[in-house]
Formats: C-alpha cells, sequence, structure tokens
C-alpha cells in the first residue's frame, strides 16, 4: 500500500529532476537508481535496448545490443570522464532571449529566462515573494547582460515575441532623456502610476508616465497651476492646511496601513484640486477608484462601462470646477482656460481629473517613506525635529529639506515607474548599430538607480544624498524623470508627500513596524505598500 509520506516523496524527487533539466546541475542517485544529470537530453541508458512490439503482437527488428554490462575485467568509467554534454539553449515558458542584430559584432544569442518578468508590463497577479524573486532575479539577468555584451544597448526579446533595446548605460540614458518626441515617441507600459507627466487618451483614463510633448495650451497651465521647479508652490498655505486637517485621520489610532493612508491621501486630493466640497463626495471617489482599476485598454461591454463611469466622473468634476476657488488647482485652471472654447482648448475638468488621478501615489509613497524613518531611529528623529521647527517657519513653511530627500530616497528604492519606454519614429543609430524606426527603447530606471556598480550604497537608504548639489540632476536617478519628460508636479508632489510626513512625526513617534528591514544590510528590492503597518506613539 502506497502512504501518504511515500506519495509526498515520489513528488519531491520529480520536482527535484525537474528542476535538474531546467538548469543542467547533476542529481545525486537514490538507493537502486543509477546517477542522473540534469538536462533534457540526459537519460540513462539501457544495458540493452528494449524490443518493440506492435499492436498485432509481432516483435520488430531488434536494433541491436546496447552496451554490454560491466563485468569484472571492465574498467569502472568515472562520471567526470565523460565528455561535457552539449545542450542547446532552449527558451522555457516566460522567457526573454537575447537577439543580436544582423549587422551587431555580437551575433551570440542568450537565454534569460528571468528578464521577461521585468519587461512585460502586463500579466497574471502574482505573490508578493514571486515579485519579489522576479524583480531580484531581472536585475540579476540585466547585470549578466552587461558583464557579457559590456554598456551597449542590447536587444532582447520578451516572452510575447516583443524585442526591445535595452538602455544598460548611463551615455544612452542621458541621450534617451534628451531625444525629442520626433525621434523617441512615448510609450507607456500600463502599469505606470502615479507622480509622472501623463499624456490623456480619449479612450483611457489612466495615470500613465507618458513623455510626449504637450501642446503649449498645457504647458502653459501646468507651469501655472503646478508650478513646476518651485520647491514651494504659491498655493502652500490652503495646500498645507489642507494636509494638517486630512493628516488627523492617519493618527487617528495606534496603528497606520494603507486604507487609512489612502483615505487621507484621496481626501486631501480631492479638497486641493477641486475643492472642500469634494472631501465628502464618495460616490466620485469610488468612480475614479474604479477608473484606476479598469485602466487596461478593455473591449466590448467592460471598456462601454469604464466610459460610463468616465462620463459621470467628468461631468461631476466639471460642476466642481464652474465653484472652485482661486486656491485650488481646478481653480487656478479655469482661470486660464478659453471661454470661447476654441478647438484645442484645454479642458480644466479634464486636466483637474489626470491631477486627482495622479495624486493615486501619494499614500503608497508615504506609508514606504514612514516604515523606511521607523526602521532609522537616527533620521526619524532627525525629521521629527525638522517637522517641529517648520511651525515657526512662516513664509518658508513647506520647504522642509530634510523629509524631502527621504521621500525621494524612498522613490529611489522604490520607483513609481519602474521602466520607462519609447518607440523610434525614424531610423536610429546605437553605439554603430542602426535599428529601423518602431523599435522600442527600454531604460530601466529602477535597476539602473539600485546598480550595485554604479551606485554608492545602492541597497541602502542614504537621504543625505540628494543634499549633494547636483543630485537632483543625476542621470542614474530619475524618479521624476528628467529632461523635456520631466513631471510637472515633481515638486508639488514632494511637498504634500513632505507635509503629510510632517503631521504624523510632529506629535507621534514610529515604534514598530511590518515588515522588519535591517537598518544596516540591504534593503528587500520590492515593498508592497499593503503589507505595511505601523505603530505610532504619542510623543
Amino acid at each position: 500500500m502506497r502512504t501518504v509520506q511515500g506519495a509526498a516523496l515520489d513528488g519531491l524527487k520529480a520536482r527535484v529532476r525537474a528542476l535538474a533539466e531546467r538548469t543542467g546541475l547533476p542529481v545525486r542517485s537514490t538507493r537502486g537508481e543509477p546517477p542522473t544529470h540534469g538536462g533534457p537530453a540526459v537519460r540513462p541508458r539501457p544495458t540493452r535496448r528494449p524490443v518493440r512490439t506492435p499492436r498485432d503482437g509481432a516483435p520488430l527488428a531488434d536494433p541491436g545490443p546496447g552496451d554490454p554490462p560491466p563485468g569484472p575485467d571492465t574498467p569502472v568509467r568515472r562520471a567526470a570522464a565523460r565528455p561535457p554534454l552539449r545542450r542547446q539553449p532552449a527558451a522555457p515558458a516566460r522567457t526573454a532571449a537575447l537577439v543580436a542584430p544582423t549587422v551587431s559584432p555580437t551575433a551570440a544569442t542568450t537565454v534569460f529566462a528571468a528578464l521577461g518578468a521585468l519587461l512585460s508590463g502586463t500579466g497574471r497577479p502574482r505573490t508578493l515573494r514571486r515579485r519579489h524573486d522576479r524583480v531580484r532575479a531581472s536585475a540579476a539577468a540585466l547585470r549578466a547582460l552587461r558583464a557579457r555584451h559590456g554598456d551597449a544597448p542590447a536587444l532582447v526579446r520578451t516572452r510575447s515575441g516583443r524585442t526591445l533595446l535595452v538602455l544598460l548605460d548611463p551615455g544612452d540614458l542621458r541621450r534617451f532623456y534628451a531625444e525629442p518626441v520626433t525621434v523617441l515617441a512615448a510609450d507607456p507600459p500600463r502599469k505606470c502610476r502615479g507622480l509622472s507627466t501623463h499624456e490623456p487618451d480619449p479612450d483611457v483614463d489612466g495615470t500613465g508616465c507618458a513623455r510626449g510633448e504637450q501642446p503649449a495650451g498645457r504647458r502653459l497651465m501646468s507651469a501655472d497651476v503646478l508650478a513646476p521647479g518651485q520647491p514651494v508652490h504659491p498655493a502652500a498655505g490652503p495646500i498645507l492646511t489642507v494636509v494638517s486637517e486630512e493628516a488627523r485621520h492617519l493618527t487617528a489610532s495606534g496603528t497606520l496601513e494603507l486604507a487609512r493612508a489612502r483615505y487621507a491621501a484621496s481626501r486631501a486630493a480631492r479638497r486641493i484640486v477641486l475643492g472642500d466640497p469634494a472631501a465628502e463626495d464618495d460616490e466620485l471617489a469610488g468612480w475614479l477608484t474604479q477608473l484606476r482599476a479598469e485602466d487596461k485598454r478593455l473591449r466590448g461591454g467592460p471598456r462601454r462601462a469604464a466610459r460610463s463611469v468616465r462620463d459621470k466622473a467628468r461631468a461631476r468634476i466639471r460642476e466642481y470646477v464652474r465653484r472652485a476657488g482661486e486656491d485650488t488647482l481646478a481653480g487656478r485652471a479655469a482661470r486660464l482656460a478659453d471661454p470661447a472654447g476654441t478647438d484645442g482648448a484645454v479642458d480644466p475638468g479634464d486636466e483637474a481629473r489626470l491631477w486627482l488621478l495622479a495624486m493615486d501615489a501619494v499614500p503608497d509613497t508615504l506609508l514606504r517613506t514612514l516604515l523606511l524613518l521607523g526602521a532609522h531611529p537616527c533620521e526619524q528623529d532627525a525629521a521629527a525635529a525638522e517637522a517641529a521647527a517648520e511651525v515657526a517657519a512662516g513664509p518658508a513653511r513647506g520647504e522642509l529639506p530634510r523629509l524631502r530627500a527621504c521621500v525621494r530616497e524612498s522613490l529611489r528604492l522604490y520607483p513609481v515607474v519602474p521602466d520607462l519606454i519609447r518607440v523610434t519614429r525614424t531610423e536610429t543609430e546605437w553605439r554603430g548599430v542602426r535599428h529601423p524606426a518602431g523599435t522600442s527603447v527600454l531604460l530601466p530606471a529602477a535597476f539602473h538607480q539600485r546598480d550595485p556598480e554604479r551606485v554608492p550604497a545602492a541597497h541602502v537608504f542614504v537621504p543625505g544624498r540628494w543634499k549633494n548639489p547636483g543630485a537632483d540632476q543625476d542621470i542614474r536617478m530619475a524618479p521624476f524623470s528628467h529632461g523635456g519628460g520631466r513631471c510637472p508636479g515633481d515638486q508639488l508632489g514632494l511637498m504634500i508627500t513632505a507635509a503629510f510626513c510632517a503631521e504624523v512625526l510632529r506629535g507621534h513617534r514610529i515604534t514598530g513596524t511590518r515588515p522588519v528591514l535591517d537598518p544596516v544590510g540591504p534593503l528587500p528590492v520590492t515593498l508592497d505598500p499593503h503589507g505595511v503597518r505601523l505603530t505610532l506613539t504619542r510623543r
């Protein structure tokens, strides 16, 4: 009778053999079984080839004996004396293969089984542990890619058959950010979220990370409303008042988790963009949440349903825009809008909807920043002292340079947009290799920001790096991108997130965190905000 333990042991043996076949490693033989090696082309050779018998019972011709059984005079061969096995690399499921172009001097083909996870923007939901392993394996694959082929851009084929030109050298990153949209057009992955520039789609409401050239009207409106380049927003007084009032939801209990952070940040976003009456509009909040969840370019019925929700949200937002005060973002945008509504005019209601969706990244970044501060008590004490002194800052209120550095470092470690993708509109040349128009160019920003070969203390929380002169222009660091595609709301997002952190630290201390982070060792490559839970104690 087969026992449960025996069945479990057989299953374990099968998994070990499958792993050996994928990796090519030798498998230690068990009692009564010949030693085997990994690889699909290696199997134990029988002492005599079996005779096949057809269905009618007539035996087929014997193909001949196999290797004779070892006798007393037959020398025993060691496994190490066998010639090296030659295995053809086969791309299993969910792989990405390096494909050297025909004009490239490196014509070899290599398979990196984990790189496809980093290059694919969509896929089935996976557990946090599997996502963590995929990101770690993808970074290792990119390092191996650079070690094998140098810093030159490499063509990589994803598991879906799409070919991407991966940039591995900082010099190429500089060119990536400097090229105009007439050469590199935006092709945002659907997973991009949050504090990044957005090129709106008439059918999709996502907060993508497009880096396209904006119309002149939108650029002027963004420059006046979002105040890019100004650390303290012109409407900082009303904005910080809203943050102070909504931050009470963060400290209402002794614990802080993602649901509470999203509730407070969502209310503050509606008040900052549309005005105080929108704070209690839970129906609008539900519509915006539904639009974020349905940002998958669906077809048929689901897409028509999403368009209906979008129309209702647009109509509701326009009502708020008509009554918005000048201290709100929508009110400032309405003041610049063309009252005649000519073709090409920017609709302040559509801009307000995009700003609301863009602020969806604030609670995630806020929670990660507080978690990192909780794991580093010295940084937490310094940030709390700055928050306490900021109350008496007067006109300089809202700067918070230390807390802003902490937020930037959190975005370096865990970026909102980990990958940037653009498509060439014309034939381009990279390192002497010509690529046709339509080539997708990938900049793995998350990899470069935590590259231990180029970034000092790449896997450690070091906010002080952002206080160095020119740190904001470091081409390796791109929490808000660079060049003409830089996010116009970067300073506003930093001010709001740092202000929320200051409100929490001013009266409370983070005494417990989940997960527990090592303040000295390397930080994890991923940090899911859903699993973050902070314990707050009154000072």
